[in-house]
């Protein structure tokens, strides 16, 4: 889906984006992602379960960098 499609939702870069723009931005409410990059681009949407386990996932540190 293009990220427009979504509608009014709001965008937020992670805390832990350094200034290269090389980071994703995140639609909370939609469960959805999208490059920083490129805000008119493909975002990415996720059911809420899958969600929720990446989310827990990545605060437990789980993820391989």
């Amino acid at each position: 889906m293009r990220a427009p499609e979504l509608g009014p939702v709001t965008w937020r870069k992670s805390s832990r984006t350094t200034g290269n723009n090389n980071c994703i931005e995140v639609a909370r409410f939609a469960n959805a992602v999208r490059d920083s990059k490129d805000p008119l681009g493909t975002a990415f949407m996720f059911a809420p379960a899958t969600w929720s386990a990446f989310l827990e996932t990545v605060k437990r540190g789980e993820l391989d960098h």
